[in-house]
Protein backbone atom coordinates (compact mmCIF):
# COMPACT_ATOMS: atom_id res chain seq x y z
CA UNK A 1 0.00 0.00 0.00
CA UNK A 2 1.20 3.54 -0.65
CA UNK A 3 1.20 6.29 2.30
CA UNK A 4 -0.72 9.05 1.53
CA UNK A 5 -0.70 12.44 3.23
CA UNK A 6 -3.90 14.81 2.97
CA UNK A 7 -3.15 18.66 3.20
CA UNK A 8 -5.67 21.12 3.34
CA UNK A 9 -6.54 23.77 5.83
CA UNK A 10 -10.02 22.94 6.07
CA UNK A 11 -11.10 19.33 7.92
CA UNK A 12 -14.40 18.67 5.81
CA UNK A 13 -12.34 19.02 2.22
CA UNK A 14 -9.78 16.47 3.86
CA UNK A 15 -12.73 14.26 5.53
CA UNK A 16 -14.71 14.53 1.74
CA UNK A 17 -10.94 13.71 -0.23
CA UNK A 18 -10.96 10.57 2.41
CA UNK A 19 -14.45 9.67 1.74
CA UNK A 20 -14.37 10.36 -2.02
CA UNK A 21 -13.06 7.07 -3.71
CA UNK A 22 -12.22 3.58 -2.28
CA UNK A 23 -8.16 4.02 -1.57
CA UNK A 24 -7.42 0.61 -0.41
CA UNK A 25 -9.08 -1.01 -3.86
CA UNK A 26 -6.24 1.36 -5.96
CA UNK A 27 -3.59 0.34 -3.76
CA UNK A 28 -3.23 3.51 -1.30
CA UNK A 29 -4.01 4.16 2.13
CA UNK A 30 -4.27 7.84 4.14
CA UNK A 31 -1.71 7.36 6.62
CA UNK A 32 -2.30 11.11 8.58
CA UNK A 33 -3.18 14.91 7.25
CA UNK A 34 -2.56 18.00 8.02
CA UNK A 35 -3.70 21.44 8.12
CA UNK A 36 -1.28 23.98 6.61
CA UNK A 37 2.19 23.77 4.91
CA UNK A 38 4.35 23.83 7.87
CA UNK A 39 2.68 20.99 9.96
CA UNK A 40 2.73 18.92 6.58
CA UNK A 41 6.35 19.08 6.45
CA UNK A 42 6.85 17.63 10.02
CA UNK A 43 4.93 14.68 8.89
CA UNK A 44 6.52 14.25 5.84
CA UNK A 45 9.78 13.76 7.74
CA UNK A 46 8.22 11.67 10.34
CA UNK A 47 5.95 9.61 8.57
CA UNK A 48 8.05 9.19 4.95
CA UNK A 49 4.49 9.44 2.60
CA UNK A 50 4.94 8.23 -1.21
CA UNK A 51 2.26 10.71 -1.89
CA UNK A 52 1.20 14.47 -1.11
CA UNK A 53 -2.24 15.99 -2.11
CA UNK A 54 -1.81 19.14 -0.85
CA UNK A 55 -4.23 22.47 -1.12
CA UNK A 56 -2.30 25.19 -3.60
CA UNK A 57 -3.46 28.42 -0.65
CA UNK A 58 -2.88 27.72 2.84
CA UNK A 59 -1.75 29.64 6.06
CA UNK A 60 1.26 29.55 7.18
CA UNK A 61 3.08 27.40 4.35
CA UNK A 62 1.12 27.34 0.69
CA UNK A 63 1.18 24.17 -0.85
CA UNK A 64 3.82 25.23 -3.64
CA UNK A 65 6.30 26.51 -0.82
CA UNK A 66 5.83 23.22 1.03
CA UNK A 67 6.75 21.66 -2.15
CA UNK A 68 9.96 23.76 -2.90
CA UNK A 69 11.12 23.50 0.67
CA UNK A 70 11.11 19.70 0.73
CA UNK A 71 12.75 19.30 -2.77
CA UNK A 72 15.23 21.97 -1.07
CA UNK A 73 16.25 19.74 1.90
CA UNK A 74 16.62 17.00 0.59
CA UNK A 75 15.58 13.63 2.34
CA UNK A 76 12.86 11.39 1.83
CA UNK A 77 10.99 12.95 -1.72
CA UNK A 78 7.59 12.26 -2.17
CA UNK A 79 5.48 12.43 -5.39
CA UNK A 80 3.17 15.43 -4.76
CA UNK A 81 -0.92 16.21 -6.49
CA UNK A 82 -1.68 20.13 -5.95
CA UNK A 83 -5.10 20.65 -5.89
CA UNK A 84 -6.76 24.43 -5.81
CA UNK A 85 -9.80 26.16 -6.33
CA UNK A 86 -8.00 28.61 -8.99
CA UNK A 87 -7.27 27.79 -12.69
CA UNK A 88 -4.25 30.12 -12.36
CA UNK A 89 -1.48 28.89 -15.35
CA UNK A 90 1.17 30.45 -13.55
CA UNK A 91 0.47 28.43 -10.47
CA UNK A 92 0.21 25.29 -12.46
CA UNK A 93 3.90 26.48 -14.36
CA UNK A 94 5.15 26.58 -11.34
CA UNK A 95 3.98 23.12 -10.21
CA UNK A 96 5.07 21.23 -12.86
CA UNK A 97 8.43 23.52 -12.65
CA UNK A 98 8.91 21.77 -8.98
CA UNK A 99 8.19 17.85 -10.41
CA UNK A 100 4.75 18.12 -9.10
CA UNK A 101 2.94 15.01 -10.85
CA UNK A 102 -0.81 16.43 -11.29
CA UNK A 103 -2.44 19.60 -10.85
CA UNK A 104 -5.98 18.83 -9.99
CA UNK A 105 -9.02 21.67 -9.90
CA UNK A 106 -11.69 21.75 -6.49
CA UNK A 107 -14.25 20.94 -7.39
CA UNK A 108 -12.63 17.40 -7.37
CA UNK A 109 -13.77 14.72 -9.90
CA UNK A 110 -13.68 11.31 -8.54
CA UNK A 111 -12.86 9.52 -11.86
CA UNK A 112 -10.46 11.93 -12.85
CA UNK A 113 -8.73 11.23 -9.49
CA UNK A 114 -8.76 7.66 -9.52
CA UNK A 115 -7.43 7.74 -13.11
CA UNK A 116 -4.69 9.72 -12.31
CA UNK A 117 -4.23 7.54 -9.00
CA UNK A 118 -4.12 4.38 -10.91
CA UNK A 119 -1.43 6.14 -13.35
CA UNK A 120 0.96 7.06 -10.72
CA UNK A 121 0.87 3.81 -8.55
CA UNK A 122 3.04 2.01 -11.57
CA UNK A 123 5.69 5.24 -10.65
CA UNK A 124 5.70 4.55 -7.00
CA UNK A 125 6.09 0.90 -7.86
CA UNK A 126 9.42 1.72 -9.74
CA UNK A 127 10.37 4.30 -7.20
CA UNK A 128 10.11 1.96 -4.42
CA UNK A 129 11.39 -1.28 -6.11
CA UNK A 130 14.93 1.07 -5.95
CA UNK A 131 15.55 0.19 -2.75
CA UNK A 132 18.16 -2.23 -2.62
CA UNK A 133 19.17 -4.51 0.68
CA UNK A 134 22.51 -5.99 -0.59
CA UNK A 135 22.20 -7.66 -3.90
CA UNK A 136 18.19 -8.68 -3.46
CA UNK A 137 14.90 -6.25 -3.29
CA UNK A 138 13.40 -5.52 -0.35
CA UNK A 139 10.45 -8.16 0.45
CA UNK A 140 8.01 -5.49 0.80
CA UNK A 141 8.78 -4.24 -2.36
CA UNK A 142 8.85 -7.64 -4.07
CA UNK A 143 5.24 -8.49 -2.73
CA UNK A 144 4.08 -5.13 -3.72
CA UNK A 145 5.18 -5.79 -7.38
CA UNK A 146 3.34 -9.06 -7.28
CA UNK A 147 -0.06 -8.34 -6.00
CA UNK A 148 -0.48 -4.90 -7.91
CA UNK A 149 0.36 -7.07 -11.12
CA UNK A 150 3.09 -4.89 -11.88
CA UNK A 151 5.80 -7.10 -13.96
CA UNK A 152 6.38 -9.03 -17.20
CA UNK A 153 5.90 -11.87 -17.96
CA UNK A 154 9.70 -12.54 -18.13
CA UNK A 155 10.19 -11.41 -14.37
CA UNK A 156 8.31 -14.35 -13.36
CA UNK A 157 11.03 -16.69 -12.19
CA UNK A 158 13.10 -13.43 -10.97
CA UNK A 159 10.34 -12.97 -8.53
CA UNK A 160 9.58 -16.50 -7.81
CA UNK A 161 13.29 -17.07 -7.26
CA UNK A 162 13.29 -13.79 -5.09
CA UNK A 163 10.33 -15.10 -2.42
CA UNK A 164 11.67 -18.56 -2.41
CA UNK A 165 8.08 -19.59 -3.66
CA UNK A 166 7.27 -21.95 -6.93
CA UNK A 167 5.56 -20.32 -9.98
CA UNK A 168 3.27 -23.30 -10.01
CA UNK A 169 1.64 -24.33 -7.06
CA UNK A 170 -1.73 -23.37 -5.11
CA UNK A 171 -1.92 -20.02 -3.99
CA UNK A 172 -3.57 -18.20 -1.45
CA UNK A 173 -3.20 -14.04 -0.15
CA UNK A 174 -4.57 -14.42 3.14
CA UNK A 175 -4.68 -10.74 5.16
CA UNK A 176 -3.97 -10.58 8.82
CA UNK A 177 -6.29 -7.63 10.47
CA UNK A 178 -4.96 -7.03 14.10
CA UNK A 179 -8.16 -4.96 15.98
CA UNK A 180 -7.56 -2.42 18.24
CA UNK A 181 -9.63 0.16 19.55
CA UNK A 182 -9.09 3.73 18.49
CA UNK A 183 -7.22 4.57 21.46
CA UNK A 184 -4.92 1.78 21.69
CA UNK A 185 -1.48 2.71 22.09
CA UNK A 186 1.73 0.77 21.91
CA UNK A 187 2.16 -2.64 21.41
CA UNK A 188 2.10 -2.36 17.73
CA UNK A 189 3.22 -5.54 15.89
CA UNK A 190 5.94 -5.74 13.29
CA UNK A 191 6.22 -8.22 10.26
CA UNK A 192 8.79 -9.87 11.34
CA UNK A 193 6.94 -10.87 14.69
CA UNK A 194 4.41 -11.95 12.69
CA UNK A 195 5.78 -14.05 10.31
CA UNK A 196 7.51 -16.13 13.32
CA UNK A 197 3.93 -17.24 14.58
CA UNK A 198 2.90 -17.96 10.86
CA UNK A 199 5.96 -20.32 10.53
CA UNK A 200 5.20 -22.26 13.75
CA UNK A 201 1.68 -23.36 12.23
CA UNK A 202 2.91 -24.17 8.72
CA UNK A 203 3.12 -27.80 7.71
CA UNK A 204 6.84 -27.48 6.77
CA UNK A 205 8.74 -25.35 9.40
CA UNK A 206 11.35 -25.08 6.78
CA UNK A 207 8.83 -23.07 4.41
CA UNK A 208 9.43 -19.56 4.27
CA UNK A 209 5.89 -17.43 3.98
CA UNK A 210 6.73 -13.95 3.28
CA UNK A 211 4.69 -11.39 5.02
CA UNK A 212 3.57 -8.12 3.52
CA UNK A 213 2.33 -5.34 5.32
CA UNK A 214 0.14 -3.92 3.85
CA UNK A 215 -0.92 -0.87 5.79
CA UNK A 216 -0.68 -0.33 9.96
CA UNK A 217 -2.08 -3.32 11.80
CA UNK A 218 -3.03 -4.77 8.43
CA UNK A 219 -1.04 -7.78 7.33
CA UNK A 220 -0.49 -9.86 3.89
CA UNK A 221 1.00 -13.41 3.68
CA UNK A 222 1.73 -15.55 0.15
CA UNK A 223 0.79 -18.90 0.98
CA UNK A 224 1.94 -21.91 -0.97
CA UNK A 225 -1.43 -24.22 -0.12
CA UNK A 226 1.61 -27.29 -0.26
CA UNK A 227 3.62 -25.43 2.26
CA UNK A 228 1.01 -24.82 5.17
CA UNK A 229 -1.53 -27.53 5.47
CA UNK A 230 -0.30 -31.28 5.34
CA UNK A 231 -1.84 -33.61 2.86
CA UNK A 232 -4.86 -35.08 4.99
CA UNK A 233 -5.70 -31.73 6.65
CA UNK A 234 -8.41 -29.38 6.23
CA UNK A 235 -7.99 -25.45 5.33
CA UNK A 236 -10.15 -24.46 7.58
CA UNK A 237 -8.92 -26.16 10.00
CA UNK A 238 -5.17 -24.90 8.34
CA UNK A 239 -6.58 -21.27 9.18
CA UNK A 240 -8.77 -21.47 12.38
CA UNK A 241 -5.20 -22.77 13.94
CA UNK A 242 -3.25 -19.90 12.56
CA UNK A 243 -5.92 -17.23 13.20
CA UNK A 244 -6.05 -18.88 17.15
CA UNK A 245 -1.98 -18.63 17.06
CA UNK A 246 -1.92 -14.99 15.81
CA UNK A 247 -4.31 -14.13 18.22
CA UNK A 248 -2.68 -15.47 21.12
CA UNK A 249 0.57 -14.17 20.49
CA UNK A 250 -0.34 -10.76 19.52
CA UNK A 251 -2.87 -10.73 22.65
CA UNK A 252 -5.81 -8.93 20.30
CA UNK A 253 -8.89 -9.66 18.38
CA UNK A 254 -7.79 -10.43 14.63
CA UNK A 255 -9.88 -11.46 11.95
CA UNK A 256 -8.48 -13.26 8.40
CA UNK A 257 -9.79 -12.68 4.86
CA UNK A 258 -8.65 -15.61 2.54
CA UNK A 259 -8.44 -14.37 -1.09
CA UNK A 260 -9.65 -16.50 -4.18
CA UNK A 261 -7.02 -19.83 -4.32
CA UNK A 262 -5.14 -19.58 -7.67
CA UNK A 263 -2.39 -21.84 -8.89
CA UNK A 264 0.34 -19.62 -10.43
CA UNK A 265 2.48 -17.17 -8.16
CA UNK A 266 1.93 -14.43 -10.89
CA UNK A 267 -1.56 -14.55 -10.44
CA UNK A 268 -1.63 -13.86 -6.72
CA UNK A 269 -2.70 -10.31 -7.96
CA UNK A 270 -6.32 -11.89 -8.10
CA UNK A 271 -6.43 -13.76 -4.55
CA UNK A 272 -4.57 -10.09 -3.22
CA UNK A 273 -7.92 -8.62 -4.90
CA UNK A 274 -10.69 -10.96 -4.00
CA UNK A 275 -9.09 -10.77 0.00
CA UNK A 276 -9.09 -7.06 0.34
CA UNK A 277 -12.71 -7.46 -1.22
CA UNK A 278 -14.31 -9.53 1.42
CA UNK A 279 -12.79 -7.35 4.26
CA UNK A 280 -15.76 -5.33 2.93
CA UNK A 281 -17.73 -7.49 4.37
CA UNK A 282 -16.65 -7.08 8.12
CA UNK A 283 -19.28 -5.86 9.13
CA UNK A 284 -21.45 -7.66 7.09
CA UNK A 285 -20.04 -11.10 8.81
CA UNK A 286 -19.67 -9.57 12.02
CA UNK A 287 -18.04 -11.99 14.69
CA UNK A 288 -16.92 -14.42 11.81
CA UNK A 289 -13.06 -14.67 12.71
CA UNK A 290 -12.30 -15.76 8.93
CA UNK A 291 -14.21 -14.53 6.57
CA UNK A 292 -13.29 -16.43 2.88
CA UNK A 293 -13.45 -14.42 -0.45
CA UNK A 294 -15.23 -17.01 -1.99
CA UNK A 295 -17.93 -17.45 0.60
CA UNK A 296 -18.73 -13.82 0.32
CA UNK A 297 -18.04 -12.31 -3.06
CA UNK A 298 -21.53 -11.52 -5.20
CA UNK A 299 -23.50 -11.39 -1.68
CA UNK A 300 -24.83 -7.53 -1.66
CA UNK A 301 -24.07 -4.87 0.65
CA UNK A 302 -25.52 -1.76 1.63
CA UNK A 303 -23.73 1.61 0.52
CA UNK A 304 -26.36 4.23 1.53
CA UNK A 305 -27.01 6.19 4.99
CA UNK A 306 -29.00 5.68 7.99
CA UNK A 307 -32.85 6.71 7.69
CA UNK A 308 -33.47 10.29 8.39
CA UNK A 309 -35.74 9.50 11.09
CA UNK A 310 -33.59 7.30 13.26
CA UNK A 311 -30.95 9.80 12.76
CA UNK A 312 -33.24 12.87 14.06
CA UNK A 313 -34.50 10.55 16.68
CA UNK A 314 -30.92 9.72 18.49
CA UNK A 315 -29.51 13.30 17.94
CA UNK A 316 -33.22 14.88 19.65
CA UNK A 317 -32.83 12.47 22.83
CA UNK A 318 -29.08 13.63 22.62
CA UNK A 319 -29.81 16.84 23.23
CA UNK A 320 -32.43 16.05 25.73
CA UNK A 321 -29.46 13.92 27.44
CA UNK A 322 -31.80 10.67 27.80
CA UNK A 323 -28.93 8.32 28.50
CA UNK A 324 -31.82 5.66 28.23
CA UNK A 325 -33.10 6.10 25.27
CA UNK A 326 -30.60 7.49 22.84
CA UNK A 327 -28.21 4.54 24.02
CA UNK A 328 -31.60 2.26 22.80
CA UNK A 329 -30.98 4.09 19.28
CA UNK A 330 -26.97 3.22 19.01
CA UNK A 331 -28.65 -0.30 19.88
CA UNK A 332 -30.80 -0.20 16.60
CA UNK A 333 -28.36 1.60 14.98
CA UNK A 334 -25.33 -0.98 15.00
CA UNK A 335 -28.18 -3.83 14.44
CA UNK A 336 -28.84 -1.84 11.48
CA UNK A 337 -25.19 -2.28 10.24
CA UNK A 338 -24.98 -6.18 10.49
CA UNK A 339 -28.62 -7.04 9.17
CA UNK A 340 -29.02 -4.26 6.48
CA UNK A 341 -24.53 -5.33 5.69
CA UNK A 342 -23.69 -2.29 5.92
CA UNK A 343 -20.29 -1.75 3.66
CA UNK A 344 -17.15 -0.24 6.24
CA UNK A 345 -17.46 3.11 4.00
CA UNK A 346 -21.33 3.27 5.00
CA UNK A 347 -21.11 3.00 7.93
CA UNK A 348 -17.86 5.64 8.37
CA UNK A 349 -19.87 8.10 6.51
CA UNK A 350 -23.06 6.97 8.90
CA UNK A 351 -21.09 7.81 11.70
CA UNK A 352 -19.78 10.91 10.50
CA UNK A 353 -22.75 12.19 9.71
CA UNK A 354 -23.61 11.98 13.38
CA UNK A 355 -20.69 13.46 14.30
CA UNK A 356 -21.24 16.64 12.22
CA UNK A 357 -24.88 16.94 13.50
CA UNK A 358 -23.74 17.13 17.00
CA UNK A 359 -20.63 19.21 15.93
CA UNK A 360 -23.12 21.70 14.50
CA UNK A 361 -25.57 21.69 17.45
CA UNK A 362 -22.58 22.79 19.50
CA UNK A 363 -21.92 25.88 17.40
CA UNK A 364 -25.10 26.93 17.81
CA UNK A 365 -25.09 26.98 21.41
CA UNK A 366 -22.08 28.63 20.98
CA UNK A 367 -19.90 26.04 22.13
CA UNK A 368 -15.94 24.73 21.09
CA UNK A 369 -16.16 21.59 19.78
CA UNK A 370 -12.48 21.31 20.15
CA UNK A 371 -13.09 20.34 24.05
CA UNK A 372 -14.54 17.06 23.15
CA UNK A 373 -12.15 14.88 24.34
CA UNK A 374 -13.38 11.64 21.96
CA UNK A 375 -14.00 13.85 19.13
CA UNK A 376 -9.80 13.03 17.26
CA UNK A 377 -10.81 9.53 17.56
CA UNK A 378 -14.36 10.00 15.88
CA UNK A 379 -12.79 11.83 12.75
CA UNK A 380 -9.54 9.78 12.39
CA UNK A 381 -9.80 6.65 14.93
CA UNK A 382 -12.94 5.41 13.48
CA UNK A 383 -11.19 4.53 10.03
CA UNK A 384 -8.45 2.07 11.69
CA UNK A 385 -9.37 -1.15 11.90
CA UNK A 386 -12.11 -1.94 14.42
CA UNK A 387 -14.24 -4.31 14.93
CA UNK A 388 -17.74 -3.28 14.97
CA UNK A 389 -18.32 -3.69 18.78
CA UNK A 390 -15.38 -1.36 19.33
CA UNK A 391 -17.12 1.24 17.28
CA UNK A 392 -20.07 1.28 19.01
CA UNK A 393 -18.14 1.28 22.08
CA UNK A 394 -15.93 4.12 20.75
CA UNK A 395 -19.36 6.31 19.75
CA UNK A 396 -21.05 5.29 22.35
CA UNK A 397 -18.34 6.93 24.82
CA UNK A 398 -18.49 9.94 22.59
CA UNK A 399 -22.15 10.28 22.81
CA UNK A 400 -21.93 10.61 26.49
CA UNK A 401 -19.48 13.21 26.44
CA UNK A 402 -21.43 15.23 23.67
CA UNK A 403 -24.36 14.87 26.00
CA UNK A 404 -22.60 15.98 29.17
CA UNK A 405 -21.25 18.91 27.45
CA UNK A 406 -24.81 20.27 25.93
CA UNK A 407 -25.96 19.90 29.17
CA UNK A 408 -23.54 21.93 30.60
CA UNK A 409 -23.64 24.72 27.41
CA UNK A 410 -27.34 24.75 28.35
CA UNK A 411 -27.15 25.19 32.00
CA UNK A 412 -24.60 28.09 31.21
CA UNK A 413 -27.07 29.44 28.91
CA UNK A 414 -29.61 29.49 31.07
CA UNK A 415 -27.55 31.77 33.91
CA UNK A 416 -26.08 34.25 31.25
CA UNK A 417 -28.31 33.40 29.08
CA UNK A 418 -31.51 34.20 30.16
CA UNK A 419 -30.15 37.80 30.76
CA UNK A 420 -29.32 38.38 27.15
CA UNK A 421 -33.10 37.10 26.45
CA UNK A 422 -34.47 39.97 28.59
CA UNK A 423 -32.26 42.25 26.65
CA UNK A 424 -33.50 40.79 23.33
CA UNK A 425 -37.44 40.91 24.40
CA UNK A 426 -36.18 44.84 25.57
CA UNK A 427 -34.54 45.42 22.34
CA UNK A 428 -37.45 43.61 19.94
CA UNK A 429 -40.99 44.23 21.74
CA UNK A 430 -41.74 46.22 18.56
CA UNK A 431 -42.01 42.87 16.43
CA UNK A 432 -44.17 40.06 15.97
CA UNK A 433 -42.38 37.87 18.83
CA UNK A 434 -43.65 35.45 21.29
CA UNK A 435 -42.28 32.73 23.68
CA UNK A 436 -42.29 29.84 21.05
CA UNK A 437 -40.01 32.22 18.92
CA UNK A 438 -38.15 33.06 21.53
CA UNK A 439 -36.98 29.79 22.53
CA UNK A 440 -36.76 28.48 19.20
CA UNK A 441 -33.82 31.37 18.58
CA UNK A 442 -31.87 30.70 21.87
CA UNK A 443 -32.59 26.87 21.38
CA UNK A 444 -34.52 26.37 24.17
CA UNK A 445 -37.42 24.82 24.83
CA UNK A 446 -40.37 27.05 25.43
CA UNK A 447 -41.80 25.77 28.75
CA UNK A 448 -38.43 25.63 30.12
CA UNK A 449 -37.77 29.28 29.31
CA UNK A 450 -41.13 30.33 30.63
CA UNK A 451 -40.72 28.86 33.44
CA UNK A 452 -37.27 29.88 33.77
CA UNK A 453 -38.18 33.61 33.15
CA UNK A 454 -40.27 34.03 35.97
CA UNK A 455 -38.26 31.86 38.75
CA UNK A 456 -35.43 34.66 37.18
CA UNK A 457 -37.46 37.45 37.32
CA UNK A 458 -40.94 36.87 39.12
CA UNK A 459 -42.99 37.78 35.94
CA UNK A 460 -44.66 35.62 33.37
CA UNK A 461 -43.13 36.29 30.32
CA UNK A 462 -46.44 37.82 28.45
CA UNK A 463 -46.66 39.97 31.43
CA UNK A 464 -43.25 41.34 30.90
CA UNK A 465 -43.77 41.73 27.86
CA UNK A 466 -47.03 43.49 27.60
CA UNK A 467 -45.10 46.13 30.46
CA UNK A 468 -42.39 46.91 28.26
CA UNK A 469 -45.09 48.43 25.49
CA UNK A 470 -47.76 49.49 27.46
CA UNK A 471 -44.73 51.68 28.86
CA UNK A 472 -43.41 52.48 25.30
CA UNK A 473 -47.17 53.23 24.38
CA UNK A 474 -47.87 55.78 27.61
CA UNK A 475 -44.03 57.70 26.38
CA UNK A 476 -45.64 58.31 22.73
CA UNK A 477 -49.04 59.21 24.04
CA UNK A 478 -47.10 62.18 26.00
CA UNK A 479 -44.57 63.15 23.58
CA UNK A 480 -46.20 62.69 20.09
CA UNK A 481 -50.00 63.52 18.45
CA UNK A 482 -49.71 60.02 16.98
CA UNK A 483 -53.03 58.02 15.97
CA UNK A 484 -54.09 55.22 18.13
CA UNK A 485 -53.18 52.31 15.55
CA UNK A 486 -50.52 54.39 14.54
CA UNK A 487 -48.86 54.27 18.38
CA UNK A 488 -49.95 50.47 18.73
CA UNK A 489 -48.46 49.46 15.14
CA UNK A 490 -44.84 51.13 17.02
CA UNK A 491 -44.85 49.29 20.25
CA UNK A 492 -45.62 45.69 18.99
CA UNK A 493 -49.67 45.31 18.41
CA UNK A 494 -51.23 44.42 15.58
CA UNK A 495 -54.41 45.05 16.36
CA UNK A 496 -55.66 48.32 17.62
CA UNK A 497 -58.51 47.65 19.80
CA UNK A 498 -56.70 44.66 21.17
CA UNK A 499 -53.92 47.33 21.90
CA UNK A 500 -56.97 49.53 23.37
CA UNK A 501 -58.17 46.89 25.59
CA UNK A 502 -54.76 45.85 26.92
CA UNK A 503 -53.83 49.16 28.01
CA UNK A 504 -57.01 49.25 29.66
CA UNK A 505 -56.23 46.36 31.15
CA UNK A 506 -53.03 47.37 32.54
CA UNK A 507 -53.85 51.15 33.45
CA UNK A 508 -57.23 50.92 35.03
CA UNK A 509 -57.80 53.75 31.82
CA UNK A 510 -57.93 54.09 28.27
CA UNK A 511 -54.63 55.41 26.17
CA UNK A 512 -57.68 58.23 24.93
CA UNK A 513 -58.44 59.27 28.42
CA UNK A 514 -54.87 58.96 29.69
CA UNK A 515 -53.57 61.73 26.76
CA UNK A 516 -56.79 64.19 27.85
CA UNK A 517 -55.99 64.32 30.77
CA UNK A 518 -52.77 64.92 30.13
CA UNK A 519 -54.23 68.21 28.16
CA UNK A 520 -56.60 68.73 30.93
CA UNK A 521 -59.77 67.52 28.91
CA UNK A 522 -62.19 65.89 30.65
Amino acid sequence: MYKVLLVDDEIFVRKGLRNLIDWESLGYEICDEADNGQEALEKIKQLEPDLVIADIRMPVLDGLELIRTVTEEGGHSPTFIIVSGYHDFQYAQRALRYGVHDYILKPIDEAELETTLKALSGTLGLKKLTTIAGDSLVTDSIVETLVQGQFSEADNGALSAALQMPEVSSFDYALIELHSNAQLTGNEWQAKELAAVVQSVTANPASKIPVYEQASGLFGLLIDLRQFISRDGRLESAYSNLHAAIAKASGRPVTLYIGKTVKRLQDMCISYRSANEAMSYKYAENGTSVIYASGVQGTPLYYFDVDSELYSRLLERLEENNEELYEQDIDLLFRQFVEKRFAPNAVANTITRFVIGIINIIRKMDGDEKGLRMLPFMMDGQSGYTRLQDLKGLFTEFLREAAAYLAELRNEQSKGGIERIKKYIEASYTENISLKSIAGKFYMNSVYLGQLFRKTYGIYFNDFLLQIRIGEAKKLLRQTDLRMYEIAEKVGFQNADYFVTQFEKLEKVTPTDYRNKLLGKK
